[in-house]
């Protein structure tokens, strides 16, 4: 039985038609950057996360640098983010000069420990990110309270959590006063190439971005600040807006395996996190006591699977040096636990019947 990943090809075929006409169209009227396709995308986009603005940008790791160059911040400020994330949220902290803080993360579901993120404000605390790692969107009210009233800027890194909402209701795009998303494609919405967006119900943090993306201009000339080249590419809009049309079809269908996995899957040896059903589930993630026996024993079942992520922020060579904060038990434990199972939104109930057995036989 075969069982792929994440098979793209797969899960947009339908779409292709109309995204290969509306291509051509580009072409022809060489459109190709910041096109009628990219205004189109940003008012859909923020108007499916219930926002004011949407900037689009190039990928989602420009989307978070911009975010924080927007706030003009010095080499002393700091910006506390999760020791459990991907390196592009460190990254934009450290190439915009600032000081990186980091926290631990829940064991039960992977979100920022917000007393501990409480404890580490200080005067010198500009910002702070909390990121929607495998797309589960966490309660942050009480560290939303704390930055209001210090003057905290809140972040969300939404790179997989597009269409997410928590037990609250508040949809992924809100939790913060910035959210940033990556649409890479293997994300639930995702280009076919590198594309990424900033949404925010700032008009100043808006119009801010807006002539960061283009070099600091909003018209063609006129640069008021120094900023960047990252411009979401008309071509990948075409593919976005045919795919925002399908996305909570997608969503629904991934929570709908997660569900299932939630429901049958029974081990011992095996954790399964505590992840709300409102999750878009970009991935599915477990916690494996024996993970170097449990991963030749998927090869062997010809089952694959991924790692989000294998290493933790603190403890990746690159920001070593930068990193004053230590003990950081939890994100150390799904580190080395971490394994992600496949959860492509047209899996067949057969092959999703076969990584259950496999894996609640281990």
């Amino acid at each position: 039985m075969k069982i792929e990943f994440n098979n793209i090809y797969r899960q947009d075929k339908t779409l292709f038609n109309n995204i290969i006409r509306d291509i051509k169209k580009i072409i022809k009227n060489s459109k190709f950057i910041l096109g009628d396709e990219v205004s189109k995308f940003e008012n859909k986009f923020a108007k499916f996360t219930n926002t004011k603005y949407c900037i689009g940008c190039a990928n989602g790791s420009d989307a978070l640098y911009l975010a924080i160059k927007s706030l003009h911040l010095k080499k002393k400020d700091e910006v506390i983010i999760p020791d459990m994330t991907y390196v592009a949220t460190a990254s934009a902290v450290i190439n915009n000069g600032c000081k990186l803080r980091i926290a631990d993360v829940n064991l039960e579901d992977a979100s920022i420990k917000q007393d501990e993120v409480i404890k580490k404000i200080n005067k010198n605390t500009k910002a702070i990110i909390v990121v929607n790692l495998w797309g589960y969107l966490a309660n942050y009210k009480k560290l939303k309270k704390i930055c209001e009233e210090k003057k905290i800027v809140l972040i969300e890194d939404a790179a997989q959590s597009i269409g997410s909402y928590n037990d609250e209701g508040v949809n992924s795009g809100n939790i913060g006063d910035i959210a940033c998303f990556s649409f890479f494609p293997g994300k639930n919405l995702g280009a076919y190439g590198d594309g990424g967006a900033v949404v925010t119900n700032n008009k100043i943090f808006y119009e801010k971005i807006l002539k960061l993306r283009t070099h600091g201009a909003k018209k063609k000339f006129k640069h008021e600040l120094v900023g960047i080249n990252s411009r979401l590419h008309s071509m990948q809009a075409v593919v976005l807006n045919h795919k925002l049309k399908r996305i909570d079809l997608i969503n629904n269908k991934k929570r709908s395996i997660a569900n299932y996995y939630y429901k049958n899957l029974n081990n011992k040896n095996i954790k399964l996190f505590k992840i709300s059903k409102n999750s878009s589930f970009h991935q599915f993630v477990l916690l494996v006591k024996k993970r170097k026996e449990f991963l030749n024993y998927l090869n062997k079942h010809k089952i694959p699977y991924g790692f989000h992520y294998p290493y933790t922020i603190h403890e990746t060579k690159a920001f070593k040096k930068y990193c004053y904060d230590k003990n950081f038990r939890n994100s150390k434990i799904i580190a080395r636990k971490g394994v992600s199972i496949p959860i492509d939104p047209y899996l067949k109930k057969k092959q999703l019947d076969f990584i259950i057995k496999k894996i609640n036989y281990f």
